[in-house]
């Protein structure tokens, strides 16, 4: 049955809203549809009948055009497709459109090999493939890459038709690194295809920035009330030519690239290069060496990492640096992986010794984080507080460092000490470059307790409310007390070292097996008279589980190198007795 192109508008303007399923239908919707359709691509302003619309829903139903569309009508008014999947564009092709395919790829095979159809050659293969695959019934021969499930590519053909028509379009879009949405008006000029993910370029209303948007980060499209602004500003050709990928910088001038690539991955690189201006420039015994001359880029550094092992950056410097900087942070997770049977004996070796140490807890790019967080706060503060020896009440000044210390590594390590546990104390202690003091051995037997607002002094508000505890003291704002003993024991502290911790520069050193009790000092001075101290060594990125009240002590420093450490202790929650912790203490 031959189909005019004004019908086809109609069936798949018909098609789209009954794949709507969170509207109803009614035939007077589908006319003013079918209306609007017929005005945007063919110009046509007189509208649509009702008896050409109800017309077009009987054909649907029927096999005449092969559709079979399930079309049913509910309560006497709106239309819908019984099966939600169903769509007109989801049914087999009919055998005369595949005699047709079939003729129009034998037509396109004949223009394969010249240069002006070089880009067609990939094209009519996947299209001879598919017909043979529907004609014969078979499987098909030929498996070209494709993503079935990439976001975005709903969007394609109404881009597509923005460009041709020379339409400005309103687009909400929300990157990667944005934290909300945003709406602007566009002017698109191009769709570009990279590594089987689909780019629009173009300009916003407001700027002359040529800019790339992915179409997995489109929220929606509309159309905009702006007039178009023709593309002026860049050849498609030029903009892209010394770029890998679609990140280009305008201004920036390409650079010579030197790779060493290895006989084992050679062959990958030479076959399919990196970009047409790839040249053999040297080979020996280990290998081959390449240039390029590219911008230096997101895409080309992926493309370097794609070669693994295989490869190894000459030139220029600053790539070389960031390649390697990416490795090691490959590396770095590998290293942080967790080891649950590893984090359970030192659980263990907690309980019966008091003291255990686990590295590899924190990424080096999770520990520069945290330094840099602390750095910033700390300048903010003025000459006074910049050169602190310790930040009491940490998470309280400093709240962004919560996200960076709770990482899953950290929360593993506490559900296996204890799963109830909470946070009652966060401090900083910065053992600075060139300073040279040291503590002598001695418990953590204070606790600390949030202060009671309606009250100036925390002695007389406690004192009244609690037995047993002692030694009320407040320091810069924290209220701390020695708690009755069995609360002292049950607490654990998690120390995270933001530097390598060692002899050199004044490492705790720690006494097993004196964790138990409340020592006198004669009882300290008598047990450290007579043990020999374990040294803690903890890389940057571990951290130091501690019970409070095993004896510890830091010696003196003997190199400029810095010692920053986050000091957490923990309780069990069955651990409160009625008091108010910091402000901290629901964080875990």
């Amino acid at each position: 049955m031959a189909v005019n192109k004004n019908a086809l508008i109609r069936y798949k303007t018909i098609d789209k809203c009954l794949q709507n399923h969170y509207r109803l239908w009614t035939l007077e919707d589908l006319i003013y549809e079918c209306s609007e359709a017929l005005y945007e691509y063919e110009g046509i302003d007189k509208g649509v009948s009702r008896r050409t619309v109800q017309a077009d829903i009987q054909i649907m139903r029927s096999d005449k055009l092969g559709y079979n569309a399930p079309i049913i009508v509910v309560d006497r008014k709106y239309y819908k497709y019984e099966e939600q999947d169903y769509s007109i564009t989801n049914i087999p092709i009919s055998d005369q459109d595949l005699g047709k395919l079939s003729e129009a790829v034998q037509f396109l095979k004949q223009f394969q090999g010249f240069s002006h159809f070089r880009e067609l050659d990939g094209m009519v293969q996947k299209l001879e493939d598919h017909v043979y695959s529907q004609q014969t019934n078979q499987q098909p021969v030929i498996d070209f890459e494709k993503n079935e499930n990439l976001k975005g590519i709903e969007y394609l053909d109404e881009l597509y038709q923005s460009i041709i028509k020379k339409e400005a379009i309103k687009i909400t879009y929300q990157s990667f690194k944005a934290r909300s949405a945003n709406t602007f008006d566009f002017h698109a000029y191009l769709l570009k295809e990279f590594r089987n993910r689909w780019f629009l370029i173009g300009r916003k209303h407001k700027g002359d920035a040529i800019l790339n948007l992915a179409l997995d980060r489109i929220i929606s499209i509309e159309n905009s009330s702006k007039a178009y602004k023709p593309n002026v500003l860049f050849n498609p050709e030029d903009y892209f030519k010394h770029a890998i990928g679609v990140s280009v910088s305008p201004t920036l001038e390409p650079e010579e690239v030197i790779l060493f690539i290895t006989h084992k991955h050679a062959p990958y690189a030479l076959t399919k290069p990196f970009h047409p201006s790839l040249k053999l420039v040297g080979k020996d015994y280990y290998g081959v060496t390449i240039s390029l001359s590219v911008q230096l880029n997101f895409e080309l550094e992926k493309e370097i990492l794609g070669l693994g092992d295989g490869v190894r950056v000459v030139a220029p410097e600053r790539l070389r640096k960031s390649i390697q900087s990416r490795l090691q942070g490959g590396l770095d997770l590998y290293r942080t992986d967790l080891n649950k049977e590893s984090v359970k004996n030192r659980v263990t070796q907690l309980q019966h010794k008091g003291s255990a140490t686990l590295n590899n807890i924190y990424t080096k790019r999770e520990v520069n984080k945290m330094n840099s967080v602390l750095n910033d706060f700390f300048k903010t503060q003025g000459k006074k507080r910049k050169q602190a020896f310790a930040e009491r009440r940490l998470l309280i000044e400093v709240p962004k460092l919560e996200a960076h210390i709770f990482n899953q590594n950290l929360k593993t390590i506490i559900d296996a000490i204890d799963k109830d546990a909470f946070l009652t104390k966060a401090i900083y202690f910065n053992k600075a470059e060139g300073s040279n003091w040291s503590v002598a051995n001695h418990q953590d037997v204070a606790i600390n307790v949030a202060k009671d607002k309606t009250s100036k002094k925390a002695n007389k508000i406690w004192k009244e409310k609690t037995d047993g505890y002692y030694g009320w003291t407040e320091k810069e704002e924290v209220v701390s007390v020695c708690p009755p003993e069995e609360i002292g024991k049950n607490r654990f502290t998690i120390r995270i070292h933001l530097d390598d911790a060692n002899e050199k520069n004044g490492a705790l050193k720690v006494i097993y097996g004196s964790h138990n009790k409340v020592l006198s000092d004669a009882e300290i001075s008598t047990i450290t008279e007579n043990s020999i101290p374990q040294l803690c060594e903890v890389l940057s990125g571990g951290v130091q589980l501690m019970k409070p009240l095993v004896l510890h002590a830091s010696g003196k420093s003997k190199t400029d190198k810095k010692r920053r450490v986050i000091h957490l202790e923990f309780a069990s929650l069955d651990l409160q007795k009625g008091l108010l912790w910091q402000e901290y203490a629901e964080i875990n």
